[in-house]
Formats: structure tokens, C-alpha cells, sequence
């Protein structure tokens, strides 16, 4: 790959932009210290002529949200013949979907807490359409990430304000069920699991501030699970990853509920790489630096289209081999 030019897709449409731009900055970063030929090219409506004019021989995309995250910009790579790093135009699609890839995951007897879809048609029909649907319940944005947008409602009047927001970012809205229980995030590279990390919010749940402001969250890795339920926690992961196809690294995050039972919240095919991420931590407790991670990513650049490039994707429980996993403990606190 040293003898490529790497374009470093970051920015974007979404309101994940800002988010998008420290990631890309730092795998820029990581790669030009270990001698990549590395250029920044800034995502903006325009992206087709500054790729013809960069001319890069290779993608690596630190995109998030709408129109980086949902397989736009992939399709656009497969017909300029540019290799990507990450998952494909559909598995992209799917996994930015939340609703979409719940019906996945339910197909695959993947467990997901019950939901409903609120379309912007019937916006002003939510009581009628939440029902006896009961509370808390958590409202999102159908296709953001990063929970933005992200409400927790414990009443009416809390689920119209929370609909009233997400409607800001998407035209339709989830209505989750809320399950009550630790909040885990597995990585994922290349069909093997790294770790899993546990996310104790200091606030009320883990929301865009939560994520992105130090202080804000406590993290455990690894997450405060039984042997037993950590190597469970692991394989839904990975199983989850591999119903939608996805490749390359991808952040699996799931509520595992007191009673000892996963649910299968989202799968990120574009998961953040700033200081607070939780990849690199997950990558960094497996043996991998920063960089490490970044080029191993790039190692798994691919076209796509028509069919190059897919790899037969078996199940495995087995985690990635770094060093022995540590003892649980509270690593950092952001």
C-alpha cells in the first residue's frame, strides 16, 4: 500500500461532520508518520471532481452518517474503480438503516428489543401509533448515527418533544423499546472480534455529548461480564456483523439486560477513530496501536463491484489473537 496514493475521505453532509473530521485527521496523521502516501480529501457535494483531480488510488473512508456511512459515496467509488476500506454499498445501506437491519437481525434469530416506525406522515398521530407500546421507550433518527438525535422518553409528552427532534435528521423515526441493562460495544476486524468494552454513562444513557466530551462517560474493558457471557457477548457480535455482510472494522453495540440476555442494538461500518473512540481502545487492548489499526484497515481496501472482492464468511468465536485479555477495571475516564 506505500507505493499508493490514499485519499482520506472525511467530512460529509451529515450532522456528523465535525466527528468525521477528527477521524479522519488522526488516520491521516498515523498513516503519513509510517510513510503512506496519504492525502486529506474533504467530502462535500463536489466530491467526484476533487477525486478526479487527487487522482487516489485507494479510499480509506472515515465518513459518518448520511451520505458516507450509507453506501452514496461507496457506489460512487465502485463506478470511479476506487478500492474502499469497510463494508459494501449494501451492507452499508442495511446497517445504516436501523429499522432494515433489525428486520436482519430478526431473520437471523438475532435478538433486538421491539420497536415500531413513526413515518413523518403520521407525525402528528403519536399517541395513537405508540399505543400501548409503554414506557421508557427510545426515539431515533432512522438513518444517524452517532445518537444524534437520540431521546429516551418516560411519557407522552417526552415522546412528542423526542419525536419533534428526530424528525430534525430524518424523515422517519424508530421507537425502541428501552432495555435496562449494561451497555456493551464489541469491535469487529475483519470477521474476528477484538473485544468488548462496557460504557457506564455518568448522565442519563449514552448519548452524542456523552461520547465525544471527556468526563462525560466511565468505560470497563474488559466489560464486567462472566467468561461465559463475555464469549456470548462476542459471538452475537460477530454474528450480527456477518448478517449484514459487513467487512472490514465495524463496532457492534448491544445492551446485555440483567437477566443475562443480549440485544442487538446497531452495527457502525464506519466507527469512530477520535481520542474517545471506542475502537482504538478495543484494538489498542488486543496489541494494536493506533496506527496498527489504521493500516490494517487499509490492508482490507477492496472493489466491490460486481462481486470482487467478497470473501467467504464463516462463523467464528474465536477473538482476535492479541495479548492475554486483562482483568476487568475502569481504563479511562472520559
Amino acid at each position: 500500500m506505500k507505493s499508493k496514493k490514499i485519499g482520506v475521505l472525511m467530512g460529509g453532509l451529515s450532522a456528523e461532520r465535525d466527528v468525521s473530521l477528527k477521524t479522519g485527521e488522526a488516520i491521516w496523521a498515523a498513516l503519513s508518520e509510517r510513510g503512506h502516501d496519504a492525502v486529506r480529501v474533504f467530502v462535500d457535494r463536489d466530491l467526484d471532481l476533487v477525486l478526479r483531480q487527487e487522482r487516489i488510488e485507494v479510499a480509506f473512508l472515515a465518513l459518518h452518517g448520511r451520505y458516507g456511512e450509507d453506501g452514496c459515496v461507496q457506489g460512487m467509488l465502485e463506478l470511479m474503480g476506487v478500492p474502499y476500506t469497510g463494508s459494501d454499498v449494501l451492507s452499508s445501506a442495511l446497517a445504516m438503516n436501523k429499522v432494515k437491519a433489525k428486520e436482519i437481525f430478526r431473520l437471523h434469530n438475532l435478538a433486538t428489543p421491539s420497536y415500531y416506525l413513526l413515518p413523518r406522515s403520521r407525525a402528528d398521530h403519536v399517541a395513537e401509533e405508540h399505543a400501548g407500546f409503554g414506557f421508557p421507550a427510545v426515539v431515533k433518527p432512522c438513518g444517524e448515527g452517532s445518537s444524534v438525535g437520540v431521546s429516551i422518553a418516560h411519557d407522552l409528552a417526552e415522546l412528542e418533544a423526542a419525536c419533534e427532534q428526530a424528525f430534525r435528521f430524518d424523515d422517519q423515526v424508530l421507537v425502541e423499546r428501552f432495555v435496562e441493562g449494561q451497555e456493551i460495544s464489541v469491535g469487529i476486524l475483519h470477521d474476528r472480534p477484538l473485544a468488548a468494552i462496557e460504557i457506564a454513562p455518568r448522565e442519563s444513557f449514552y448519548d452524542y455529548s456523552a461520547k465525544y466530551t471527556p468526563g462525560r462517560s466511565e468505560y470497563f474493558l474488559p466489560a464486567r461480564l462472566s467468561p461465559e457471557r463475555y464469549r456470548g457477548v462476542l459471538t452475537q457480535a460477530l454474528l450480527a456483523h456477518q448478517a449484514l455482510g459487513c467487512a472490514g472494522a465495524t463496532r457492534v453495540d448491544m445492551i446485555v439486560s440483567e437477566r443475562g440476555n443480549e440485544a442487538i442494538l446497531e452495527v457502525n461500518t464506519l466507527p469512530g477513530m477520535t481520542p474517545t473512540s471506542l475502537l482504538p481502545k478495543m484494538a489498542h487492548h488486543a496489541g494494536m496501536s493506533f496506527a496498527d489499526l489504521c493500516e490494517d484497515i487499509l490492508g482490507g481496501a477492496r472493489l466491490w463491484a460486481h462481486g470482487r472482492g467478497r470473501r467467504d464468511r464463516r462463523v467464528t468465536e474465536r477473538p482476535y489473537e492479541g495479548p492475554e485479555r486483562r482483568q476487568s477495571g475502569v481504563v479511562e475516564r472520559h
